[in-house]
């Protein structure tokens, strides 16, 4: 457990580095604030998404993402609507300008991973995504407060 525990705190490190968010977002031809960037790319994947859903999965203050995400409106990249379930609740969702720009920073992911996985073999890399899946449901599960 204590190998897994510090290689789970060397990727948080790696993934929270700003340089490696400035490299992503310069592949990708986009001049877009770094702290907006994560937003857009989980409105994308998990919208129409509630502004406090949204601060929850990335650990900040629900009014500075509430202020975050007016910027992402502002920019014509995400559109806020009332919520379908609950109308006081409103909802961010991606614009087709987001998602051009989400599209983009995909394929620079994915160009960055390259470089990252070459000299794995596909059986290699098939068990990281399979075994990386099935801890990501997993943590899904433990409660609050009991994480690793």
């Amino acid at each position: 457990m204590p190998e897994l525990h510090r290689s789970l705190i060397d990727i948080a490190s790696t993934l929270n580095r700003p340089e490696n968010d400035a490299a992503l977002l310069q592949k990708a031809g986009l001049a877009l604030e770094r702290a907006l960037f994560p937003l857009l790319v989980l409105v994308e994947r998990l919208g129409p998404i509630g502004v406090v859903d949204l601060a929850g999965r990335v650990g900040r203050d629900h009014t500075t993402v509430s202020r975050q995400v007016a910027r992402l409106e502002e920019l014509g990249l995400v559109e806020r609507r009332a919520g379908k379930v609950d109308r006081r609740v409103r909802e961010a969702v991606i614009t087709p300008k987001g998602k051009i720009a989400t599209d983009a920073l995909d394929a620079a992911r994915g160009r960055m991973a390259l470089e990252l996985f070459e000299g794995w073999s596909q059986a290699d890399f098939d068990d990281l995504v399979r075994l990386m899946r099935k801890f990501a449901d997993g943590m899904g599960t433990v409660t609050e407060g009991n994480g690793l």
